[in-house]
Formats: C-alpha cells, sequence, structure tokens
C-alpha cells in the first residue's frame, strides 16, 4: 500500500494536482490582497504593478509583465525540468491572470475568496497537464533535464537590489527601525548573508525594542 501511495505521488499525472494546489493558495492570497490590503504573494515592485491598476482601473502594466513570465515559464518548464515557482505560479498566476480578469470585468471572481480557490484550482490543473503534455510531445533526447521531475523556485535576481529600498522604507518609518535595519544589513553582508534578510529582521527587532522604551 505504501509503495502505491510513493508511485501516485511521483507520477507525471500527480503534478497537476500539486501544481493545482499551490495556485489555489496563490489566487486565494491574491483575493486578500484586494479584499483585505494583505496576503499577496509576490515581490513589491510587482504587487504595486496591480495595487496600480486597482486604483487606476488601468491593468495593462501588471498583465502584460506578469502573463509574459507565466506563458515563458510554462514552456521552460518542460524543457529544463524546473517550473519557476516564483515567475509561472506567484508573479504570472498570483498577478497576470488577476489582472486579466480585473480588466476584463470579472471582479467577482476575484472578491469572493473560495471562488477565487476553486479558480485557482483549475487554472493550476491546467498548467500542469499543458507541461505534462508538452513532456510527452518533445523527445526524450530533446530535453535537457529529462522533462519536469523537479518542482522548485529558481529565483529572482533582482532581489539582491531591493535590500536598500527596504532601509530606506525602515527609515521613513522610524529612526530607530531605520537603525536597526542598517545594522542589520551591516551584519549580514559581513557574514555574506542576503542583505534583505538582515534589514528586514533588524528593522523588526528595533521596531519592538522602540514600543517599549
Amino acid at each position: 500500500m505504501q509503495m502505491q501511495r510513493q508511485t501516485l505521488f511521483l507520477s507525471n499525472w500527480f503534478f497537476p494536482v500539486l501544481v493545482g494546489l499551490a495556485c489555489a493558495g496563490i489566487v486565494g492570497a491574491t483575493s486578500m490582497y484586494i479584499n483585505f490590503g494583505i496576503g499577496a504573494m509576490n515581490e513589491i515592485f510587482i504587487v504595486q504593478l496591480l495595487d496600480a491598476g486597482l486604483q487606476s482601473g488601468d491593468y495593462a502594466a501588471a498583465a502584460g509583465f506578469a502573463a509574459g513570465f507565466l506563458i515563458a515559464r510554462v514552456l521552460e518548464g518542460p524543457l529544463v525540468g524546473l517550473l519557476d515557482i516564483g515567475g509561472s505560479l506567484m508573479t504570472g498566476v498570483g498577478i497576470g491572470i488577476p489582472a486579466l480578469l480585473l480588466a476584463s470585468g470579472y471582479m467577482f471572481l476575484l472578491q469572493d475568496f473560495w471562488l477565487a480557490l476553486g479558480l485557482g484550482l483549475l487554472i493550476g490543473l491546467i498548467i500542469g497537464v499543458a507541461i505534462i503534455v508538452i513532456r510527452k510531445i518533445i523527445p526524450e533526447d530533446g530535453m535537457s533535464a529529462s522533462g519536469t521531475d523537479i518542482m522548485m523556485g529558481a529565483g529572482n535576481a533582482l532581489g539582491r537590489f531591493l535590500g536598500p529600498l527596504i532601509i530606506l522604507s525602515a527609515i521613513q518609518y522610524g529612526m530607530l527601525t531605520g537603525a536597526g535595519a542598517i545594522v542589520g544589513a551591516g551584519l549580514f553582508v559581513y557574514f555574506k548573508k542576503s542583505i534583505i534578510g538582515g534589514a528586514i529582521l533588524g528593522a523588526m527587532i528595533f521596531g519592538a525594542i522602540g514600543i517599549y522604551i
């Protein structure tokens, strides 16, 4: 029985289920952001594209930028064996598709949290099936990494430039949090770690101390 379960979970056709569950959570998080202003699973500047659309009614920037990521990553997945969750799902499904729906007047699909979950699940299933079908169509020797065997976040090099922006935001919030962000970033640079993590942790720690001073 345990062997059958392992075979099921590791089979090609269980992959769309995993993608569907991930997309359900991501679109659900976008729904929370639209309704409550918190929860979007994405980088700050990408969420700002959606936020600008919500305020102005023009979703062209968010839809064009994020949907392009989705198409590129879905085509890339079967070829390199990696589905970049950041580019394809978090950006493409979490921002691009909702922006297209909002621009088309289907706000109700995202305002209702449960509808958003169902929509995300459906989108994820379609993406997962498309990737597996592309993998089956392309000859084995045409793939550089034997197909979509791994689903992971490949990361985004742009994130390294967000550290100074976080420090500036912390300074604007308060001198103490700004000092914490600078100290934390400096320590993380010294230990050759990401400046972003140091700035955030430093700002949080100093900000918490400031509450009790």
